[in-house]
């Protein structure tokens, strides 16, 4: 009876988890349950941590396009927060011109109602005369009429601002909630990432690693001008730890990596593979070289940077994953949807 209740509890708690975190700990957990038995032959290790470590990658494909939405969420609402700030200040000036207009007719307005007929009464008895009292009540409408034209003239400037401004103040804060949203879920995510990552180290070590940082020479040779300048940047990263949203200068994510290389060259570039894509022309994988943008998967949520070819193999600079660190890797390895240069 004992057992049946704890297959269920494991069987609850597996299906809480999306299918490949589900996959991947049941592998994890078959592997703890024969470490407990005894330490696993080396012969029999290396397969399952290359299972493991393919579903980990499995995984990350499902995060990666969360961190890159994310960044271009959030470069989006700064610009959304600087036309904020340029409508305020267009505002300010005109609601102090219409504080002052209508302080100008409040001040008329107070002196009419104080005055009333006992203040007319006492003008045609200051004057002596009609006439000038109703010139006077005449001109006085008239100054009246004219501020009150220019309060309605000014409160109308006002209010289509004002108009403009709602709708903007209403993107920032949704973009505001969707960036905040897409951190906790990226996060989240992240999190089981890391996870996933202690258990196979306690489960198999270090086996089954990701090898050298730098397995040839990054790049495997220096083009001259920005190109240069671009890729000697990129390769000097390597080894810095991956960081989504992170575009330098002690870590970096994809798109990151990029943007911060191409800085150097004088070239902006929005934090987001995709975007970046739409950025820069295409070429032919027959045109590459070292600084050319490598892009990957249908939905373009990752980005390599090309460091050359030796031996008969292309290789690229990237920020792989959390947990991860820039390190250079074949450029086939991955899915490649595209190639561009800016």
């Amino acid at each position: 009876m004992r057992t049946s209740v704890a297959v269920e509890h494991r069987r609850r708690v597996l299906h809480a988890y999306p299918r490949t975190m589900r996959a991947l700990l049941a592998a994890l957990t078959g592997a703890a349950t024969l470490i407990a038995v005894g330490p696993l032959p080396q012969a029999t290790a290396n397969p399952p941590v290359a299972e493991i470590e393919r579903q980990i990658d499995q995984a990350w494909n499902q995060v990666e396009p969360v961190i890159e939405e994310h960044n271009l969420v959030r470069t989006k609402l700064k610009e959304r927060r600087k036309a904020a700030n340029k409508y305020a200040k267009e505002i300010a000036p005109l609601s102090v011109k219409v504080d002052a207009a209508m302080g100008k007719v409040g001040e008329l307005a107070t002196v009419r109602y104080k005055g009333g007929s006992a203040g007319a009464m006492n003008a045609i008895l200051e004057t002596g005369s009609p006439t000038e009292l109703i010139q006077r009540l005449g001109v006085l409408d008239q100054f009246a009429r004219r501020q009150a034209a220019s309060v309605r003239d000014v409160t109308l400037l006002r209010d289509q601002l004002a108009a403009k401004k709602a709708p903007l103040d209403a993107m920032v804060a949704e973009l505001a909630r969707t960036e905040a949203e897409l951190a906790a879920k990226a996060k989240k995510i992240d999190a089981d990432i890391k996870k996933l990552e202690k258990l196979r180290l306690a489960a198999y070590g270090t086996g089954g690693g990701t090898g050298s940082l730098r397995p040839v020479p990054c790049p495997t040779n220096y083009p001259g001008g920005d190109a240069g300048r671009v890729i000697r940047f990129a390769c000097a990263q390597i080894g810095k730890p991956y960081v989504w949203a992170a575009a330098g200068p002690g870590s970096f994510d994809c798109s990151g990596l990029m943007l911060a290389a191409w800085r150097r060259a004088g070239v902006s570039l929005p934090h987001n593979a995709a975007a970046q894509r739409r950025a820069m022309g295409n070429i032919s994988k027959d045109e590459l070289r070292a600084g050319d943008f490598v892009f990957y998967y249908g939905d373009l949520h990752h980005v390599g940077m090309y460091a050359g070819k030796i031996n008969g193999t292309h290789w690229v600079v990237h920020a792989p994953q959390s947990g991860d660190r820039v390190r250079m890797v074949e450029m086939d390895k991955m899915p490649v949807h595209s190639y561009g240069r800016p």
